[in-house]
């Protein structure tokens, strides 16, 4: 107990304890916290799907689907639900198949785990998502980090490394999480084609808000492995990986995070199977509001002078120090602007930040304002 009670106060000491917020209701573009109103700009709600009541609505008067499905999928927790939504997934993304897993992080645990075995290696990019990570940790072969969008020294590992391991697999965000950069994924099958390796790409940021389709990045590309999640632009729940047939039949015979867990109530997948076929229009609309933000927004970002390396919805504000991070977050927080600090360990020592995140429902006044706060206090 005295090792935990140090541990968390090292925490304190370095401004990176965490607490969960005590989060009250949401509506479009907004949240209450403690009794208090932001304007909430945290949320991967990008396309603003889980705060449009009317949805819902419209929603609940057609659905009967049951609330909980009481078992894992290969017992008796499968249902007609799933079937449909997996089929209208691997539609979109033109796979043969795809699989629905709990959660992003249990798709990419799940994934890279079952496929890397003995005698197999893991190309990751550094900034990988921390579900990549521990994926890659939790599989039985080896893995090597190339520097962050940095395919030269990817190329360089392939050349070292590449041949001293049956299987290979390269995975990389497409959107990063917490920089909002995005990956060259023609440049990833370029790689994966000359040193025969499988491509993964998680989609999870740019899934139906970002790209020329609602697929993402990767629509249409030689991408082996796609995985995504519903609890971000789609406004539901639950995750998904689309693939071949032999790779979704393996991956339900050995992923261990889908086979052991209780699955998905088919109220929900309903709800993101609804979303994705009868309110597709919706989805569209949404993403091309979100698109002219974003292009604003950049614009603004450079008449101000402030450079980054985003190009999509996410937009980092690194400030570097911990505790000068939070105590902008707070001033923020009390002008009516909900943007948590992002420390270490989410992101890498010295590069503490305020994670802005757009969504549909967003303003650019709002967004003009936050800047000229962030401007007037990180001298």
């Amino acid at each position: 107990m005295d090792r935990i009670k140090d541990e968390l106060e090292k925490l304190r000491i370095n401004n990176q304890l965490r607490i969960i917020p005590n989060v009250e209701a949401k509506s479009d573009g907004k949240i209450i916290i403690n009794g208090i109103e932001y304007i909430n700009f945290a949320s991967n709600d990008y396309l603003g799907i889980s705060t449009k009541t009317e949805l819902r609505e419209e929603f609940i008067k057609q659905n009967n689907s049951l609330l909980s499905s009481a078992s894992a999928r290969l017992l008796t927790g499968s249902s007609v639900e799933y079937k449909e939504l997996e089929k209208t997934i691997a539609t979109i993304f033109n796979k043969e198949r795809a699989l629905i897993f709990n959660t992003g992080y249990q798709a990419n645990l799940g994934v890279i785990s079952a496929l890397i075995d003995r005698g197999d290696v893991v190309f990751s990019d550094k900034l990988n998502h921390a579900s990549i990570i521990d994926g890659m940790q939790l599989a039985k072969g080896d893995f090597f980090r190339y520097k962050h969008l940095d395919y030269e020294n990817l190329e360089k590992l392939l050349i070292e490394k590449r041949e001293c391991y049956k299987r290979a697999l390269i995975v990389s965000e497409s959107i990063f999480s917490m920089d909002g950069d995005s990956a060259d994924i023609d440049r990833l099958i370029e790689l994966k084609n000359k040193y025969n390796c499988l491509l993964m790409i998680d989609e999870a940021h740019a899934f139906c808000s970002i790209g020329n389709t609602v697929a993402g990045l990767s629509y249409a590309k030689d991408v082996d492995i796609i995985t995504a999640t519903l609890g971000k632009a789609v406004g539901s729940f639950g995750a998904f990986c689309v693939s071949n047939e032999q790779i979704i039949t393996y991956l339900i015979n050995k992923a261990r995070s889908f086979i052991f867990s209780t699955s998905i109530p088919p109220f929900n997948i309903a709800w993101s199977n609804w979303l994705l076929t009868e309110k597709l229009d919706f989805i569209k609309n949404q993403k091309k509001k979100l698109e002219h933000l974003i292009k604003a927004v950049h614009a603004l970002l450079k008449l101000r002078g402030i450079e980054t390396k985003s190009v999509s919805h996410i937009i980092p504000i690194i400030i570097g120090n911990n505790e000068k991070t939070v105590k902008i977050s707070e001033i923020l927080s009390a002008a009516g602007y909900y943007i948590p600090a992002i420390r270490p360990p989410t992101v890498p020592v010295g590069s503490s930040r305020l994670r802005i995140s757009l969504t549909a429902d967003s303003r650019l006044e709002d967004f003009e304002e936050v800047i000229q706060l962030v401007l007037q206090n990180a001298e």
